[in-house]
């Protein structure tokens, strides 16, 4: 049988791990839940109980605690179990993994600030017990408050769970790579890929600091109980290294193997590289269904390096595939079916070919000309990840519309805000003789920039200046791809709106306006981007936006008419066996692409939140169209420059 998702009555359940074959490669205690809310919900009620217990005992409970996004759902679920009246955190001292040095207690960055925001303001913890490292000390006092820190944990008879998130460097805390096995609480350089992964909360590189306090390896491994979590698709890859690698200080989190109670907990889109998930026929029999088949066939074509049609009998008995030979073979007939498969998905008409038998196509060949409407989060991720089709689209005649959910303000550098002011104070004041009042703008604008500091909040002027920038970047490059200015919606989506890099939760007007537009529009198609490793998560809120919104509207009538397609570009691409329409990109169709998004001047060459990739953005996405299209290739199927790549979300 094929492993499945683990039900959340035993979710502590060892046993059944231990003595699966499907867990074999995995070295660490390992859970998997479709959504990160739910693991969140059960770890808060694992926590929950123990701090029960330690009440009824009379004892103190002791908590190793951790910041950044994967603990943040388990906070919520915390203070949702106090404010019910179930739960008191009187009895409860906490320890913090770490903090930023040096770093004040208030500042946006802080790891004071994130703790006091997200779980200690809103309960009854004493304030006394609370502990996290002190980023305001003289370098010369670290030493010592380190060493007190240690002997502290160890007054209140160590800790008694530890709660941790893991890095792209496979650091836990700040115990980055290269951390010993029996480190301490300590001072560290940080790695640079860690102060990359933090840029975008600081502004820019140059603002993260270069090194933090935090608790040692060999502090962390003594806590009776650890619980890990890592969320999302850009964890998968780590999440693999740390559960089934070779254990070694270059990946620190691979020593919580060596631990006798460490779970590590994942969501599905972080476990997809585990072995039970992408090649679980390697480990066992399975029940072998068309979305398997389809997936294993890929992967052993790719492995190999040879078309489907190519693939033998032997070739699938070496790699574990010899039942599904018995069952559905021989080798000839799979392929010739996975190879149909992949050859149907590819279409030069996204919104359907009219005048045709459709049954093999991936869009409906009626109505000939559809309202199409495109999704796209920041004001550039049309261009960027769908580019190639949104042209395709437009020149097919269809009746397109483009819908920015966010202004994307914050992306926007300071200096871009100035050069706009100068421009527009000089513009209106000299040429057209206006009102020096309204010309003085500039300078409004120039002080407030120069006395404000790294990561603080835009003032209210500043803000309004960037959103026109990327608007009017939206506006061009929606113009240069065909779309008149009536086709263009700016939502503008309250959740965003901060002027800070944290978001606002999802509100019910942010549905709202998203299912008022649908509404109006009434589209066949819809575009929306399922990039969800955008690493301040914007595209994971906009698309949940979405489908509330399509949730509130399924029982209209249009909207059973209404296919959603999910786009992916701007951070990754989908992998070849989730894609249900390809869409292929000419050369000429690919350079102008290219222009559409250098419509957006703003985040050419460098933008002010890059994520870890080095490459500008049309950079990531030409790349990634062409290398889909070598995969394709690569599997014996036509060859094109370039391939944009899209999944059907069925709701």
């Amino acid at each position: 049988m094929e492993p499945t998702m683990k039900n959340t009555t035993d979710f502590f359940d060892r046993k059944s791990w231990e003595y699966s074959s499907f867990t074999q490669k995995e070295k660490i205690h390992t859970e998997i839940f479709e959504h990160p809310e739910e693991a969140s919900a059960l770890i808060a009620k694992e926590i929950a109980e123990l701090i029960r217990q330690k009440n009824e005992k009379g004892e103190t409970c002791v908590l190793g605690l951790a910041t950044g996004s994967s603990p943040k759902g388990v906070y919520k679920e915390l203070i949702t179990l106090y404010k019910e009246g179930s739960l008191s955190f009187k009895n409860v001292v906490t320890f913090n993994l770490d903090e930023y040095y040096p770093m004040e207690p208030n500042e946006l960055q802080s790891y004071v600030k994130f703790m006091h925001e997200y779980l200690f303001d809103h309960i009854d913890i004493p304030v006394e017990n609370i502990n996290i490292p002190d980023g305001t000390l003289a370098k010369n006092e670290v030493a010592a408050f380190c060493e007190n820190y240690e002997k502290k944990i160890a007054s209140y008879g160590g800790l008694d769970l530890q709660l941790l998130g893991i890095g792209r460097t496979g650091h836990v805390g700040f115990n980055e790579p290269g951390s010993p096995l029996h480190s301490k609480t300590r001072l560290i350089n940080l790695d640079n890929i860690t102060r990359i992964d933090a840029a975008g909360d600081f502004f820019g590189e140059e603002h993260v600091p270069r090194k933090a306090i935090t608790m040692g390896i060999g502090t962390i491994m003594k806590a009776r109980r650890i619980i890990i979590m890592a969320w999302g698709e850009g964890k998968a890859s780590i999440a693999k290294e740390a559960i089934e690698g070779a254990m070694t200080d270059q990946v620190p989190a691979t020593f919580l193997q060596t631990h006798a109670n460490t779970t590590f907990v994942l969501d599905t889109a972080a476990s997809t590289e585990l072995t039970r998930q992408k090649t679980p026929w390697l480990l066992g029999p399975i029940e072998w269904t068309d979305e398997t088949e389809k997936r294993a066939v890929i992967w052993l074509a790719q492995k190999l390096e040879k078309p489907i049609l190519k693939l033998t009998d032997r070739e699938y008995a070496d790699h574990g595939m010899s039942d599904l030979i018995l069952d559905d073979g021989p080798a000839y007939n799979i392929n010739i079916k996975i190879f149909n498969l992949l050859q149907h998905t590819i279409t030069g008409w996204p919104g359907g070919k009219p005048n045709v038998d459709d049954t093999y196509r991936p869009e409906r060949a009626t109505p000939a000309k559809k309202r199409v409407l495109i999704f796209s989060p920041h004001p550039d991720d049309d261009v960027i990840s769908m580019g190639g089709t949104f042209i395709r689209l437009v020149d097919q005649g269809h009746d397109v519309h483009v819908a920015y959910q966010t202004s994307g303000n914050i992306a926007v550098f300071d200096d871009d805000v100035v050069q706009y002011a100068d421009f527009f104070g000089e513009l209106l004041h000299k040429e057209f003789n206006t009102d020096a009042k309204i010309g003085s703008i500039y300078n409004t604008v120039l002080d407030q920039i120069k006395n404000k500091k790294p990561g603080e909040q835009d003032s209210h002027e500043v803000q309004k200046i960037k959103r026109l920038i990327r608007r009017s970047e939206a506006r061009a490059g929606a113009r240069y791809v065909g779309l008149t200015m009536d086709k263009v919606h700016f939502m503008d989506m309250p959740f965003y709106e901060t002027g800070q890099v944290k978001k606002n939760p999802l509100s019910s007007e942010d549905i709202k306006i998203t299912a008022d537009l649908i509404r109006e529009i009434k589209p066949h198609q819809i575009y929306a981007a399922g990039d969800l490793s955008d690493p301040h998560g914007t595209h994971r809120v906009c698309l949940s936006a979405i489908f509330q919104a399509l949730d509130g509207l399924k029982n209209e009538d249009f909207i059973k008419d209404c296919w959603v397609w999910l786009y992916r570009g701007a951070w990754q691409e989908w992998s070849i066996e989730d894609i249900e329409m390809a869409v292929p990109i000419s050369p000429d169709e690919l350079m102008k692409k290219r222009r559409a998004i250098f419509k957006h001047q703003s985040q050419k060459d460098t933008a002010v939140f890059p994520g870890s990739d080095k490459r500008e953005f049309w950079q990531r996405a030409e790349d990634r169209n062409k290398d889909t299209a070598n995969l394709y290739d690569l599997l014996g199927l036509p060859e094109y420059e370039a391939i944009e790549g899209f999944k059907r979300y069925k709701f």
